[in-house]
């Protein structure tokens, strides 16, 4: 079987628009270690030891067992705590390594072989003592993602075959251009065996990895508190430490940043972005996002599976509006569409299709589609329920639609939308610049049950051009116009109002060296790039 160099499949997994450019056998090399300072004036200042570094999360995680994670908040503890094969780089550009040293892709693009490293080894645990990690632990984890993954986040897995003990191959269920960003996931670490099925249900608090931090504590709906790993394979940590604390309310939490309480505060809004820039402590990190932050509707019941009753409640929205009222801060722009203008699948052209803001053309639909004096239904978010009280208001003034808001934590708002029990539900997606990670997970059919297709799309020409963008053509290109096609099917089905492009904003004290996040919201405090440090 002839093989793809890695060069080859780096190339064309690169964001914007370049295409394939070699061939021929070829093994990736490790990337230069240490951080570049972006968030301090004296990026000259050497990196210094010790220090425990209090990040902030705007919401409470779940759980923390991969396979059982759906929120990026629980991902991002997960990466300081367990390792992947392989990693994207800071720039979302290239694939570099992680717990696999080089690997190779077959012209097929239905098998992966892998070096791995020899010199890993698991934290201590209560049921391994910190043993070294093996290819059967890859093997074990990979195919427990498959298997048992939420999010169906390794689809395309078939099985994981042992060729020695730094060697393993990756078999497809079929071709897949974007098997080595889907490994990039949290919800694909390696994990220990014994540690998974010694804990049961309970793995989800006391997970265990390879990673740079190791586990100590969870303290309920207050933080999970991390200590530095002394088996890390990779550069060792600088900080003693990492507590992951978790501050709802955003008043609050840049309170406690500028008292010194936090170190990072994320997802920054509204006035607090000027009274961090305001402080002289303080610096404020703002990036464009690969975000799409939409409110969706039940396709397969209610009112809302009639056409004419989504255009209709599109129609009745001003959207432009809502966001200037919803961002006056410039914390996001208007959105149209169900990808983000930084993919490279996004298609400019489609945002005319999008029902522009016309009360009186949306009461005709609502009478065509005999609903003339309105009906009742529900909202579902999590965190602010700002979004929905606008829409109420739009809803309830030009239709007569009586909405109810229901307001959940985040484990529970995951669960009902999963489960397509929600008429409407507002929430965010924030994923990989390839366009697989947003329009398969959210609108293929196979997704349906999962949180990415709670509203239950399903279309059979859009399910044909999502497998085919992956399975038949490696090119960037091709791959794209296949998307787009896609895109513009699922634009005029008028299920979501996708509404605003976020940018990932945060507020990170001065004595902090070398944080920033991706534009995908990921957050490493140490990996083969990155080496957090505190003053």
């Amino acid at each position: 079987m002839g093989k793809k160099s890695l060069v080859l499949f780096l190339v064309f997994v690169m964001v914007l628009s370049l295409a394939l450019t070699g061939c021929g056998n070829k093994e990736t090399k490790n990337p230069s270690t240490g951080s570049e300072d972006t968030t301090n004036d004296n990026s000259s200042n050497e990196p210094k030891e010790g220090g425990t570094l209090t990040v902030a999360l705007a919401a409470i995680p779940k759980t923390l067992d991969p396979v059982k994670y759906t929120g990026i908040y629980e991902g991002n503890v997960i990466h300081s705590i367990a390792d992947n094969l392989v990693y994207y780089n800071k720039d979302l550009n290239e694939i570099i390594p992680g717990l696999a040293t080089s690997w190779e892709i077959s012209d097929d693009l239905k098998t992966y072989k892998f070096t791995l490293r020899d010199d890993v080894y698991f934290q201590k645990g209560k049921f391994q003592d910190g043993r070294k990690m093996t290819a059967e632990d890859v093997k074990y984890s990979l195919e427990r993602s498959a298997k048992e993954s939420v999010m169906k986040r390794l689809r395309m897995l078939e099985s994981v075959e042992i060729v020695s003990d730094t060697e393993i191959i990756c078999h497809l269920t079929e071709p897949n251009a974007a098997f080595l960003t889907v490994l990039t996931d949290a919800g694909n670490v390696i994990v220990p065996k014994e540690e998974v099925e010694g804990w049961g249900e309970d793995f989800g608090t006391h997970l265990v990895g390879t990673g740079p931090f190791a586990f100590k504590e969870w303290k309920n709906s207050d933080s999970v508190v991390l200590e530095r790993s002394e088996n890390y394979w990779g550069e060792k940590p600088y900080l003693d430490g990492v507590t992951f604390k978790f501050i709802t309310d955003q008043n609050m939490m840049t309170n406690a940043l500028r008292t010194g309480e936090i170190d990072v505060a994320t997802d920054i809004t509204g006035e607090s972005m000027q009274a961090i820039k305001a402080d002289p402590n303080l610096v404020l990190n703002e990036k464009p996002a690969l975000k799409v932050i939409y409110i969706a509707m039940n396709l397969m019941e209610g009112p809302t599976k009639d056409p004419k009753v989504r255009e209709a409640i599109i129609s009745a929205i001003d959207i432009d509006a809502m966001v200037k009222g919803l961002y006056p801060w410039g914390e996001a722009q208007r959105a149209y569409l169900a990808l983000p203008p930084g993919s490279w699948g996004y298609d400019a052209s489609l945002e005319e299709k999008v029902p522009k803001y016309d009360p009186e053309k949306a009461k005709k639909l609502m009478e065509e589609a005999g609903y003339p004096n309105g009906f009742q239904t529900e909202i579902y978010v999590a965190g602010s329920d700002k979004t929905a009280v606008i829409v109420q208001d739009y809803l309830k003034k030009n239709l007569n639609i009586d909405m109810k808001i229901n307001l959940l934590e985040w484990g529970t708002f995951s669960e009902v939308v999963s489960k397509g029990k929600a008429p409407m539900y507002a929430m965010s997606w924030t994923w990989y610049p390839d366009p697989d990670f947003f329009l398969y997970q959210m609108f293929h059919s196979k997704q349906i049950g999962s949180l990415g297709n709670g509203q239950g799309f399903s279309d059979p020409k859009v399910d044909e051009l999502l497998d085919k963008a992956v399975s038949e053509t490696a090119d960037q290109n091709e791959r794209a116009e296949l998307y787009k096609e896609a895109l513009g099917i699922i634009t005029e089905n008028n299920g979501r109002i996708n509404f605003a492009n976020g940018k990932i904003i945060d507020g990170v004290n001065k004595k902090v060296h070398g944080f920033e996040r991706s534009a995908d919201g990921t957050i490493f405090i140490t990996n083969p790039e990155i080496n957090v440090w505190k003053e």
